[in-house]
């Protein structure tokens, strides 16, 4: 057996690990043990870090296939998975010494929230963070959060040279975070995606870090890819994992149904097969597509060069265009599949509810 077999062998025992655990972890509110020890074994949750520091540092196109095949067997340990590792991605901006120390941590896992929802005021060679913070997907195993404060003197924002607030982000251990159980959703509701506080609590300076080429500590490629560009590609590649896995569930729904006029099978109706062939054309179509943008869009920072407006764009036009027609695939499908479909311990329920809660994501509004 070549490594290539050797690591699609690994690759399909580990989804499948993850697929068998999605029900029960659903029920629990959390990711399964299994689940959870498959990501720390596996490295992935610091797949993005740099590898100096400790982490893998893959190339971007690894990783973006990856999350929508862990997606495709859960979308709630796809989605931790993706959040998790994203912010793992911040060790590259870190001073390199913070990073190590923190991708050494045990079973660590970078939780946190792109949202400016608090404040941290200068104190000696650090600052005082307090504020209040939604939606850091894998909070009960975060051993450490990120945040974006406001920064303040006197209790005032401090502006920038256009007049607006100053805002930095900011890693902060789970000891100094207390988790608030908020986390209500219709579906990913394994990926815990709690909010959480933080009340007083005092940080180094070097643990402040700022988002951007030009600040970033490691060299790699990877660190030079856009940030939203990046959580374009890593979203909607959730987005299409999910619908994969809805399309090949419905097909099999359809086996089992029969036409209400007619009594034939619903595989057997010209018009629901061309239904269920166009969808999956025009899926397989703009899947292939974002594939595309974004391997040559990686290969450009790979080469040494900055991805300009345009490009930046394209990957945007190309992930939206993913997500869209992955909600169009599912929603057009979702009515021949029955009762069953509509059954909240069913599979295919399952996997509905998880896009629908996934595709809310503020980045992929139209």
């Amino acid at each position: 057996m070549n490594d290539d077999t050797t690591a699609s062998v690994q690759g399909e025992h580990a989804t499948q690990s993850i697929a068998e655990h999605a029900a029960s972890a659903e029920a629990a509110g959390f990711l399964h043990p299994a689940q959870q020890a498959l990501l720390h074994e596996r490295g992935w949750l610091t797949m993005l870090a740099p590898r100096a520091c400790g982490g893998s540092e893959l190339p971007l196109p690894q990783v973006v296939r990856l999350e929508e095949a862990v997606a495709a067997a859960d979308g709630s340990t796809g989605w931790v998975l993706t959040l998790c590792a994203g912010a793992g991605w911040f060790a590259g901006f870190l001073a390199p010494e913070v990073a190590r120390e923190v991708l050494a941590t045990p079973r660590v896992c970078i939780g946190g929230s792109g949202a400016a929802t608090g404040h941290a005021d200068r104190e000696g060679a650090g600052f005082r963070i307090t504020g209040s913070w939604d939606y850091a997907s894998g909070a009960p195993m975060a051993t450490h959060f990120t945040v974006n404060a406001v920064l303040r003197a006197d209790g005032k924002p401090l502006l920038d040279a256009d007049g607006a607030p100053q805002v930095r982000a900011f890693l902060v251990p789970a000891s100094q975070v207390r988790t608030v159980q908020s986390w209500r959703t219709i579906g990913l509701r394994a990926s815990a995606s709690h909010g959480y506080r933080i009340d007083d609590q005092w940080v180094p300076e070097t643990y402040g870090f700022r988002i951007s080429p030009a600040a970033a500590t490691s060299d790699g490629p990877l660190y030079r890819y856009p940030f939203y560009s990046l959580a374009y590609v890593t979203l909607a590649a959730n987005i299409a994992g999910m619908a994969g896995h809805f399309i090949r569930l419905a097909r099999a729904c359809l086996g089992h149904r029969r036409h209400g006029g007619s009594g034939l099978p619903l595989l057997d109706v010209p018009d629901v097969i061309a239904l269920l062939r166009q969808q999956q054309q025009a899926f397989d179509d703009t899947r292939a597509r974002f594939y595309e943008v974004l391997d040559d869009s990686w290969a450009q920072v790979a080469g040494g060069a900055a991805l300009d407006d345009s490009s930046m764009r394209a990957v945007q036009t190309a992930s939206l265009a993913l997500v869209a027609t992955a909600r169009r695939a599912v929603d057009e499908l979702y009515p021949y599949c029955g009762l069953y479909a509509a059954r909240e311990d069913s599979t295919i329920n399952r996997v509905w509810r998880d896009l629908h809660t996934a595709s809310q994501h503020a980045l992929l509004i139209p």
